[in-house]
């Protein structure tokens, strides 16, 4: 039941491809999304082994042209779920996080600092927290590197209160334009050459890799039946590559990424 919008736009002059996925849903949770719910702790119980669910949320995805200029995603929701007594669990989850294909360190402590202030207004032991989960979070376990360089994501978030929670969630939103759009500004019209552009689509790779392998939201939204696959997969980039075996020179701008997504730097102390 319910629905959404999705808008996408694609070859633009900045974006390759960027998207925003605004939905309400709301239905009986398959047996393999409700699996995956209590391997997290929750304890469902069903009636009749049905469990009726509403979750509404908004996500958005931008993958640059330009390879200066990072990929950026953010996703916030609300869950609701009826247990056979009639009482209603809910909680809130989501984050924004950024995945360059250079490091920029003026860049980082920028995108870090704007979500630090967010969180900072409801509590101070909230952005150390969230970020660290950030980093766990986005962890491409194959390739033991993370995503990208982070930034905040939670799950679960049901307390103190239902309209607590959903001033922070609000303030996390509100700070996505300028944690992002500066450093998009600052880099769109930079020059680069054919070998960035395809460490960019080297990147973008790992991006798929990531959000097919382990993404929960993808793999959610999968095993909805009647989801809109176009929407779920929204989220993968216009182009993207896979080469065998290939490596960045030591020392090289390239190196020196990698070398953040294996070890996430405290970028705003």
């Amino acid at each position: 039941g319910g629905g959404g919008i999705s808008c996408v736009l694609q070859d633009g002059e900045v974006f390759e491809k960027a998207g925003v996925n605004v939905s309400v849903v709301s239905g009986l949770l398959s047996e393999e999304a409700a699996r995956q719910m209590r391997s997290r702790g929750k304890s469902l119980k069903a009636k009749d082994g049905k469990l009726p669910f509403c979750a509404m949320g908004v996500s958005s995805v931008i993958h640059p042209k330009n390879p200066h200029v990072p990929t950026m995603h953010f996703n916030y929701r609300y869950f609701e779920i009826e247990e056979a007594d009639g009482t209603k669990q809910w909680w809130f989850g989501g984050g924004t996080d950024l995945t360059p294909t250079y490091l920029n360190e003026e860049d980082a402590v920028h995108f870090h600092k704007t979500l630090k202030e967010a969180c900072d207004k409801h509590d101070l032991k909230l952005y150390p927290k969230y970020k660290k989960w950030c980093d766990d979070y986005f962890y491409i376990k194959h390739r033991g590197e993370r995503r990208g360089i982070g930034g905040i994501f939670f799950d679960d978030l049901d307390s103190p209160s239902k309209e607590e929670v959903f001033q922070f969630v609000k303030s996390c939103a509100k700070a996505v334009v300028p944690c992002y759009i500066p450093i998009v500004k600052r880099h769109c019209h930079d020059s680069f050459t054919p070998e960035e552009k395809l460490w960019q689509q080297l990147r973008r790779g790992r991006y798929v890799e990531f959000n097919l392998v382990y993404d929960r939201g993808t793999k959610f939204g999968l095993l909805t039946p009647g989801s809109r696959i176009e929407s779920i997969l929204m989220s993968l980039p216009l182009t993207a590559r896979w080469e065998y075996m290939h490596t960045p020179p030591e020392s090289s701008k390239e190196a020196e990424i990698l070398e953040v997504l294996r070890n996430p730097k405290d970028w705003v102390h």
